[in-house]
């Protein structure tokens, strides 16, 4: 996959602006797919706006990946906007962490595992077929 990296400890003051502005556009998507998703599914047993964004995330970082390896179309502006900003803070490793632990103080037992397998499954199927799709485009 072509990720942005930093070869130095200095990062220019525009970067920083687009992975700033680019997260805060995924902190906001993310807030509102999480509202979305508890709202088509109250019933559910499982946190479902948390798998929705990180299964979304990593198909759409898979995705640009892919199109990024296929074809040098996506400049390191857009990479840093989009890739390590809107993704960043769109998709929730924290927010996954602390709601399997919720999860297993709940008494639950199953639910947990169900969770953390499926997440990890989903996300890396998910980032395996957008890279796959993107490399194809």
């Amino acid at each position: 996959m072509h990720l942005p990296t930093f070869h130095s400890t200095r990062f220019p003051l525009q970067n920083l602006l687009y992975v700033g502005l680019g997260g805060a556009i995924g902190s906001i998507l993310r807030y509102a797919v999480g509202l979305w998703a508890i709202r088509l599914f109250p019933a559910a047993s499982l946190p479902v706006g948390t798998l929705s964004v990180n299964v979304m995330g990593c198909l759409i970082l898979g995705l640009l990946a892919g199109i990024s390896e296929a074809r040098d179309l996506i400049s390191d502006e857009v990479r840093l906007l989009v890739m390590v900003g809107l993704l960043g803070g769109f998709t929730t490793f924290s927010t996954f962490g602390a709601e399997t632990i919720a999860l297993f103080r709940a008494s639950q037992r199953l639910l947990p595992v169900v969770y953390v397998v499926g997440s990890a499954t989903l996300g890396v199927g998910a980032a395996w077929i957008g890279h796959w799709v993107g490399r194809s485009v």
